[in-house]
């Protein structure tokens, strides 16, 4: 018996806020755990920065390159349903695991440091099921060529950032105590907000996350071997591709950095596989050429905003004036204000697109003004840092005008590539095609942990160093030559002794650091904006 559509032309379907529920507990847990990431592994782990940072980066790179898998593996046998709730399932796991890394690492280091990897590795597998597969089902809640589209992107981009605010703000209230004993809490409390996705998930989704016409989304494809679906096969599946995520990111950060080539590599591959299916059109084949395009550009946009949770949160562990009042704000705190931000104005990005009417930039050119509006973020915190010493301490003001630009660039960026992937995949490579704006996001993500290394060192090795005597001041000033014993001292102490160099330019302080994203993002914007008529033309829009 046929039901009757739940979408009206002028409301939005009910599915679109289970989704929105169920991606905002998720949210919660993902961003709640990285907020204090590069902390816990700096002040309980001891992990030096340039270790933290590249970590950082393996982690979220490898985060949003499995979507690939948890993508093809949807779309051909398991369906997205079961991927997002096998997907909640294993990130709820690694943050257990994770908590129990945070109780033990003072009494067995050993452990505790399988415990970290492990801890990360199902969160990264987990989120390749779950991340493609939620942001699938919003496009497939409308009919093809609906204007809801691009506000419905913009609602559901409210509840990931809802989970987004929350996340830091709880997390980092019980984990970023200054006490390393107390990270442990962040990763429980994250545990809980993705069990909570899990279950709203499993509750509504039967009844409202439904097709236009009524019919059930997300079901296991119909031509999907029966064996595929066995519990056993499934569960076996899951524990080796978790096994699979935590051998590589122990060997990226360890061994041999090998992401960038594998990021290639995949990228590579997955141009030939879709572009050599003989069944698209050739104007399918230019769409599917305007998502490749613009996912490289957006690798831009990303390495830097996600600074956020590497150089940006040391920058405000240590250079930002926090205290209000009797009440010092955690560092972590501040990774919840570009979640604020979007909540604020993402309605009103939504209603300005409509309101724009025919006079509505084309999706190509909000992109370029995203990484414009990025680059004009990091210009005045860039402004904020001239002529500031290391030692010195400058206003909360610049983070937060900072972060405020950012969001305002996301929001013209991020929903609106989400949505153009939607518009313009073939039916039959809708997850597959999802899963590469994540691919851009994995490149932008190892890219952002290898640009934090680029961070100068600051007041903590300067406080380290002067506890053994040396003055790391004049020695990275080249106004005090070290001698061989404080070099060798700072080596064994993992304390910077140089500033480093990017093609050639040395950064000397976090002015010229943060000057570097203005030239890298306002270079792609440039550059895009330049593009956007011919991206247009291959577009296609309004041809079937």
């Amino acid at each position: 018996m046929s039901q009757t559509p739940i979408a009206v032309q002028n409301g939005h379907p009910k599915g679109l806020y289970v989704l929105f529920a169920t991606e905002m507990w998720e949210r919660f847990n993902y961003y709640g755990m990285r907020a204090v990431l590069v902390l816990f592994m700096t002040k309980a782990l001891l992990f030096d920065k340039v270790f933290a940072s590249n970590l950082y980066g393996g982690y979220t790179g490898l985060v949003y390159l499995t979507p690939l898998i948890g993508g093809f593996i949807a779309d051909r046998y398991w369906g997205n349903k079961r991927s997002i709730i096998a997907g909640g399932l294993l990130m709820a796991i690694g943050e257990f695991i994770l908590f129990f890394c945070g109780s033990l690492y003072q009494t067995n280091e050993s452990l505790s440091s399988m415990l970290f990897f492990s801890g990360l590795g199902f969160m990264i597998a987990g989120n390749g099921f779950f991340k493609p597969n939620i942001s699938s089902l919003v496009g497939q809640l409308y009919p093809k060529g609906d204007r809801r589209i691009d506000p419905a992107y913009t609602i559901f981009y409210m509840g990931i950032n809802v989970g987004g605010a929350l996340g830091p703000f709880v997390c980092g209230l019980v984990g970023d105590t200054g006490n390393p004993d107390d990270f442990k809490w962040a990763f429980l409390a994250g545990g809980i907000g993705m069990l909570l996705s899990v279950v709203t998930q499993l509750l509504f989704q039967k009844k409202y996350v439904v097709a236009p016409d009524g019919s059930p989304l997300g079901l296991v494809p119909k031509d999907s071997p029966k064996s595929f679906s066995n519990p056993l096969f499934i569960g076996i599946g899951l524990a080796l591709l978790a096994t699979m995520m935590i051998g590589m990111l122990y060997i990226d950060a360890k061994v041999f950095s090998f992401l960038t080539y594998l990021l290639i590599a995949s990228a590579l591959y997955i141009v030939f596989f879709v572009l050599s299916d003989k069944t698209l059109s050739k104007i399918e084949k230019e769409r599917v050429g305007v998502i490749f395009i613009v996912s490289f550009f957006v690798i831009f946009f990303w390495s830097a905003f996600e600074q956020a949770g590497a150089s940006l949160t040391f920058f405000a562990e240590e250079q930002t004036q926090r205290q209000l009042g009797s009440f010092l704000v955690p560092a972590s705190f501040f990774q919840s204000l570009n979640s604020l931000f979007v909540v604020s104005f993402a309605p009103l990005f939504a209603w300005l697109w409509i309101k724009l009417g025919k006079r509505e930039p084309a999706s190509p050119t909000k992109m370029a003004w995203g990484l414009l509006l990025l680059a004009i973020g990091y210009f005045w915190i860039a402004t904020g840092v001239k002529d500031v010493s290391a030692n010195v301490k400058v206003s909360m003001m610049w983070l937060i005008g900072m972060y405020a630009l950012h969001t305002w660039g996301e929001l013209c960026l991020s929903p609106i590539g989400l949505s153009l992937v939607n518009k313009l995949a073939p039916l039959k490579f809708a997850s597959l095609l999802m899963a590469v704006w994540f691919l851009a996001n994995a490149a932008a993500n190892k890219l952002a942990g290898v640009l934090s290394t680029l961070y100068p060192p600051g007041m903590s090795e300067i406080k380290k160093a002067a506890e053994q005597n040396i003055n790391l001041e004049g020695i990275l000033a080249k106004t005090v030559t070290p001698t061989t014993e404080e070099i060798a001292k700072l080596k064994e102490l993992k304390i910077p002794f140089e500033y480093k160099s990017v093609l050639g330019f040395e950064i000397n302080n976090l002015n010229e650091f943060f000057m570097l994203f203005v030239f890298m993002a306002g270079t792609a914007s440039l550059i895009l904006f330049l593009l956007t008529k011919k991206l247009q033309k291959m577009m296609h829009e309004g041809q079937d």
